[in-house]
């Protein structure tokens, strides 16, 4: 079986991965419940600076993450055309302009999904993000060649 499908990477994709990534590990849990822990402080001691300390800690990475989503999309030229993926027996193959890049199935970390997208880990922090708006219907395909390929406690994804 084969699957190929073309991704146009856009700031709304990066930011949710950015989004995914950031807030499925501990320093975004951790940011989290501390900014939360300030905005109980303030319920219950109504000190002004708690609920700006609670505000800007729950506040700060996502907008810093949109902001840097936004960044990257107009920068980096390899997010100008759209990006060509084939997945087969083998592994998954990315194609940007005339360079290309085959990862086996073996190597890839683990993959996930979120509303908007598949995601699927190349390296700890790197990931390549495929939108389920891009894949319409090949989404399907493309879940069951991750799920075939890897092995089941890397994959954790619903459709």
């Amino acid at each position: 079986m084969k699957c190929e499908f073309d991704v146009q990477m856009t700031a709304s994709s990066l930011y949710d991965y950015n989004m995914y990534h950031t807030y499925s590990g501990t320093a975004g849990i951790v940011g989290t419940a501390v900014g939360t822990l300030f905005l109980i402080l303030f319920a219950a001691y109504r000190q002004p600076a708690y609920l700006v300390a609670g505000l800007v800690i729950i506040l700060y990475s996502p907008v810093v993450l949109y902001m840097n989503s936004v960044k990257q999309i107009k920068l980096n030229p390899v997010y100008k055309n759209p990006l060509h993926y084939m997945l087969d027996e083998e592994g998954v193959t990315v194609t940007a302009g005339d360079e290309s890049l085959k990862v086996e199935w073996d190597k890839m970390i683990k993959a996930r999904a979120t509303n908007q997208s598949i995601l699927l880990y190349t390296g700890p922090k790197s990931a390549w993000v495929f939108p389920k708006k891009d894949l319409g219907q090949k989404r399907y395909d493309v879940i069951e060649m991750i799920s075939t390929h890897m092995s089941s406690e890397k994959v954790k994804i619903r459709q």
